[in-house]
């Protein structure tokens, strides 16, 4: 079913009626789906967790009503309603609800995490507020396409709790995004009263943001779809962001088995005086409202006999869909030993320069990366020579990772920018729960082609909080990829062929290391994802490493050579997905492996390369895997504590030493 946009600010006698008919058909269709959905459940042929929107069908119809199909919206648990006002069909819905192949994400999303982009329906989302940063960069990417689309970001009063939504109103007021925010609040926030769960009512916050505040009756289907009227029109024109409270109530509880023990039975019963539905039918024809509600009866049995029929996915589908394929790269010729230098500060700024050059959907955003050409500088002169593409943003680092999210989905290439590794704890929904897990709980409908960039570096008395090493966390994501860069060519190679992958990409920086000097590449260099490389012949010894502790593992095997031990140093490149090729087959040539890395030792990625040189390099091994790495410690500050913390190059010839006379 397609969507079209519709206006009834003129529309007068028989086109309104037509208009208000074809509302209460999208409304009956909303409620005859949760109906039967309930029922299902009951029955337990829908699994998992269900969260019905009965009782403000007006809110979600009212809302999508004068959206085209290029608008956006996004939607939370309950949000059944929403996705069916904007467009998609019940049929497939269902049969995601029952887990089936067919349905409209494969079976990967069910009832919490239903999407399709190309409708412009950027996501259900079962994390209370997470669909607030992601509206922002859906509209952040309609606002650079100058278009005229418009989103609107449901959530419930409880999501204005969040962190999350506090960001995302904030950064859409500052860049003046065309979204509506619209609060359906049915007074509970899952099982606590709205009195128990704020202070301020909505209108004083749309004032402490500077946007515009408006109250509808979320029962009233024609109230809803006029003022969204107004509103679309005037952000298709250029205005900014709006608060909208549509006040409504949901009649189940929050979620299908609830015992709801936390309202009385008489406030239920008096809520449903004001049915959305009754509403609507006082104001048609009988005959014409009872001919819709057996259009939908049938519509909505079709679909769950249709549903029912269906195969679930079959279990060799089990990986599909967690990551986009890969263009291949080939391994780039090594650099001429004429070749200019220049430092991985430049390679940074290069290659941000290159994509932003020759791809109109890359845009860059973070904090102090615009006017301020970034902390350390690697970005100065790009918001100049690339003019609302380079954008500052507050200091919201969830806002930030969820802009790139959304605007991933709606079509852009966003590069943003979390300044230090650390702070990647703040964000870390947005990396954990949407950008890593989208294209899966949508059966690949979403396109998440995304940059992460950031930072990290012990040895300079940064402390515990700017100094960590947080791989090994990123890499247990499934759908991340986590690249680390050790020299100045290779950041270059690697952070374009990240800013070129359709898949969201860490790509962590090392700060130490922005000064280091080495051959300037081509302008068309580019490595491979991926990859691994052997960046030194050895025969007795194995020695894997990344980043910054790549130049102290070289300096190692170099000193070692003079005492007659030959070391093969790998340099991993890429976190995840790991190697395992090359590491292997370079422990078949050698038969010890040593792994040092500036993490702490303890459950880090050296971890995982030891097991899987113990399982499937085992008949290889002539000497026990050893990790050299920070013992499990925070950062300290002390010059003294962090030298002794820190491995080096002296640290890593000892352990090799040692390994090698086994």
């Amino acid at each position: 079913m397609t969507q079209a946009s519709h206006h009834i600010g003129t529309a007068t006698g028989t086109a309104r009626t037509d208009q208000l008919l074809e509302m209460y058909r999208r409304m009956r269709r909303i409620r005859r789906f949760e109906e039967r959905a309930s029922d299902l459940y009951k029955a337990t042929e829908i699994p998992g967790f269900l969260h019905l929107s009965i009782g403000q069908e007006a809110s979600a119809v009212g809302a999508c009503w004068p959206l085209g199909a290029r608008d956006g919206i996004t939607s939370t648990h309950r949000g059944h309603g929403h996705v069916l006002a904007k467009g998609l069909d019940s049929a497939s819905m269902m049969a995601e609800l029952m887990g089936k192949d067919a349905g409209t994400c494969h079976g990967r999303g069910g009832s919490m995490h239903i999407a399709d982009p190309g409708l412009g329906i950027y996501g259900a989302n079962g994390i209370v507020g997470a669909g607030l940063p992601i509206a922002a960069g859906v509209a952040t990417a309609a606002k650079l396409r100058a278009a005229g689309d418009v989103v609107v970001a449901f959530f419930g009063d409880g999501a204005v709790a969040q962190g999350m939504f506090h960001e995302a109103v904030n950064l859409a007021a500052v860049w003046d995004l065309p979204v509506v925010f619209l609060c359906e609040n049915n007074h509970y926030s899952e099982f606590s009263p709205e009195s128990e769960q704020h202070r301020a009512p909505l209108s004083a916050r749309a004032a402490g943001y500077g946007i515009e505040y408006q109250h509808v009756d979320g029962n009233d289907v024609l109230a809803v779809a006029q003022t969204m009227t107004g509103l679309v029109a005037r952000l298709r024109a250029g205005a900014g962001p709006v608060l909208l409270e549509a006040e409504t109530y949901r009649w189940h509880g929050h979620y299908e088995g609830d015992p709801e023990r936390y309202r009385p039975a008489e406030e239920v019963a008096a809520a449903k005086e004001r049915d959305p539905l009754l509403i609507a039918r006082r104001q048609l024809d009988a005959a014409a409202a009872d001919a819709v509600d057996e259009e939908i009866d049938k519509e909505i049995e079709a679909a769950i006999d249709w549903a029912r029929s269906l195969p679930e996915p079959a279990p060799e589908t089990l990986h599909d869909y967690v990551s986009a394929p890969r263009l291949p790269i080939p391994e780039p010729t090594p650099l001429p030993a004429d070749a200019e230098i220049f430092r991985s500060m430049d390679a940074v700024r290069l290659a941000l320069e290159h994509e932003l050059t020759a791809d109109p959907t890359v845009f860059v955003a973070g904090i102090d990366v615009g006017a301020g050409g970034n902390v350390f500088g690697l970005t100065r002169g790009l918001a100049q020579a690339f003019p609302g593409r380079v954008r500052d943003t507050p200091i919201s680092e969830s806002a930030i990772v969820g802009t790139a999210v959304g605007a991933a989905m709606a079509g852009m290439k966003p590069v943003v920018e979390i300044m230090y590794m650390d702070f990647i704890g703040v964000c870390l929904d947005m990396l954990l729960n949407q950008a890593a897990k989208l294209r899966f709980m949508t059966g690949g409908r979403a396109s998440m082609p995304l940059v992460v960039r950031t930072q990290f570096g012990a040895g300079r008395s940064s402390g515990s909080q700017h100094s960590q090493s947080l791989e090994a966390l990123l890499a247990h994501i499934p759908g991340l990829t986590v690249v680390m860069p050790s020299n100045p060519a290779d950041t270059y190679g690697l952070l374009r062929a990240a800013i070129q992958d359709p898949n969201p990409v860490v790509f962590v920086e090392n700060r130490l290391q922005y000064g280091l000097k080495g051959p300037k590449p081509p302008a068309d260099h580019l490595i491979p994802l991926g990859k691994a490389k052997v960046i030194r012949e050895g025969t007795d010894i194995t020695l894997v490493s990344w980043s910054r502790m790549v130049q102290d593992a070289l300096a190692a095997a170099e000193l070692l050579a003079g005492e007659g031990i030959s070391v093969e140093v790998i340099d991993l490149r890429t976190i995840a997905p790991l190697d395992r090729e090359t590491v292997l087959a370079s422990l078949a040539k050698t038969n010890r492996l040593v792994i040092a890395h500036e993490a702490v030792r303890d459950f880090g990625v050296g971890a995982e390369l030891s097991a899987m040189a113990v399982d499937e390099g085992f008949w290889h091994l002539d000497a026990p895997v050893t990790r050299v790495a920070p013992p499990s410690v925070p950062a300290p500050y002390a010059p003294s504590l962090e030298h002794v913390w820190l491995p080096s190059r002296d640290t890593i010839a000892d352990t090799v030493r040692r390994i090698a006379a086994v």
